[in-house]
């Protein structure tokens, strides 16, 4: 299927914005709060990232933070713990369409990821016929169409991913890679120093292999300085804060100052 084909089929605006290489602005969500991811959708970023990789939500909290997005003009991206095919089956049921996969390293990894969010004969998603995903059965025709709507990227974290970027993006179905720049950095030798210029270096070959394949490039970082230039350098999907750092940040400020 050629890529104007493809965008025809495709409703679901994150994977939309992928495919066609739009700039979207997203935030880090960790807090395992409906309230506070309610607060974060409505403060204007094309997206969130639901993380349960490295914070306290689990299957019931996540459901629950979509809940709290549903309708609304902010996509819902979620990470999942690991590229394990039962858990992603569980949260596509659950109604997540768009995925960040962690730690792939290789192109038989890549492909274990489409794989586990596409419908057979393509996949090897489970079928369910009475879930979130389909609004308990309203959504007719979804199992018709939901393998075209599934927003699938994965994470560049080690120099053994660097090693196999170009097979890994060569695979269909993975519309986009994500640099994680702490665990990059930490691959490297350069531990908590995701400005060291051998860093810097392969973020830059991250996106430059990327847009070659046709794929979409993001990372997360919340200096301003740094994400200005990464989207400089053909990043497009960007998420520029977390809630607990930005949480603790502001609040140890507003106390400093009072306190002195």
């Amino acid at each position: 299927m050629n890529k104007k084909n493809e965008l025809a089929m495709v409703t679901n605006p994150f994977r939309r914005g992928l495919l066609q290489n739009q700039k979207m602005i997203g935030f880090w969500v960790m807090a395992a709060s409906g309230v506070v991811t309610e607060v974060l959708d409505g403060a204007g970023f094309d997206w969130l990232l639901l993380d349960s990789e490295h914070s306290t939500n689990d299957l019931e909290s996540l459901v629950v933070q979509s809940q709290v997005m549903k309708g609304g003009q902010t996509s819902c991206v979620v990470r999942p713990p690991w590229n394990d095919f039962v858990m992603i089956k569980r949260l596509m049921d659950c109604g997540f369409a768009n995925f960040l996969i962690p730690m792939v390293q290789s192109e038989e990894e890549a492909l274990a990821a489409v794989a586990a969010t596409r419908y057979p004969p393509v996949g090897i998603r489970g079928v369910s016929t009475f879930s979130r995903a389909n609004d308990f059965g309203n959504v007719k025709g979804y199992h018709d169409t939901a393998n075209q709507n599934i927003g699938l990227t994965i994470q560049v974290e080690t120099q053994e991913t660097l090693d196999e970027l170009e097979k890994i993006c060569s695979v269909d179905g993975v519309d986009g890679v994500f640099l994680g720049p702490q665990d990059f950095a930490a691959s490297l030798g350069h531990m908590l120093d995701p400005g060291h210029p051998d860093v810097q270096k392969g973020i830059k070959h991250v996106v430059e292999v990327a847009r070659a394949h046709g794929k979409a490039a993001g990372i997360l970082t919340p200096i301003e300085e740094h994400a200005q230039r990464y989207i400089e350098w053909g990043y497009t999907f960007v998420a520029v804060g977390v809630d607990l750092g930005l949480l603790k940040s502001t609040a140890a400020s507003l106390a400093a100052r009072f306190k002195g």
